[in-house]
């Protein structure tokens, strides 16, 4: 039970509640921000409060003190700051985790804030307790179909991608997710999550992943 308790008290942060956004209590601290990527002014793609649709994060409604509907209120209320200040190359990039029964419109802060529909997806494998072996299909076809619903013209990104080793064959998921990607051009860019944390997510995690990843990744789409 060590790890609940770690996440309720990762996730319960009330002095940056979303209400504590949308009053205005952060603007000074977000203002600088823009200001300096403004000032960078080459393209940034800014994914503020990725997995929002989860509860372990502070910025989840189903997290105390926020409430339903407040999600969206703040990332409008960051937005203007950045367009106040001429922070125009910033990039917004809308991302909930792959679980789409969780994804409600009502986080969706508008297209008029959004750019790119992003979503992140991992496929624990045996390696994880909460998870079990899903294929790249099976974790982010059900989430895109939703978001395309509310957001059909935008691009997509797929923020964060990987897989363990434990559970099935690696090489072969990967392979089998850039088949995928073969029929998605609405699929801008993929980041792969190249870390060893919970699960050893990274690319080379062994030879046989890591050539299948530079199979793929030889497509004269990634040039």
């Amino acid at each position: 039970c060590a790890l609940p308790i770690l996440m309720m008290l990762f996730s319960y942060q009330p002095s940056y509640s979303l209400q504590s956004i949308i009053s205005g209590s952060h603007d000074a601290y977000i203002s600088s921000w823009a200001q300096a990527l403004a000032s960078y002014g080459k393209p940034v793609r800014l994914r503020f409060a990725q997995e929002m649709n989860g509860n372990w994060y502070p910025w989840s409604e189903h997290v105390r003190p926020n409430h339903l509907g407040e999600f969206a209120q703040a990332w409008r209320h960051i937005h203007d700051i950045f367009t106040s200040v001429g922070a125009s190359n910033v990039i917004w990039v809308w991302s909930p985790v792959a679980l789409a029964y969780t994804i409600n419109v009502e986080t969706y802060p508008g297209s008029k804030y959004v750019d790119v529909m992003g979503v992140s997806a991992f496929n624990g494998g045996s390696q994880l307790k909460y998870s079990h072996w899903q294929q790249f299909v099976d974790k982010v076809y059900p989430s895109m179909f939703v978001m395309h619903k509310f957001a059909p013209d935008k691009p997509v990104e797929i923020s964060e991608i990987a897989s363990a080793e434990q559970g099935g064959n690696k090489a072969q998921w990967i392979t089998n997710m850039f088949l995928a990607l073969k029929a998605l051009p609405q699929i801008k860019s993929v980041i792969w999550y190249d870390i060893h944390t919970k699960a050893n997510w990274r690319i080379d995690s062994s030879k046989a992943s890591i050539a299948a990843f530079r199979a793929g990744a030889a497509d004269p789409r990634y040039r």
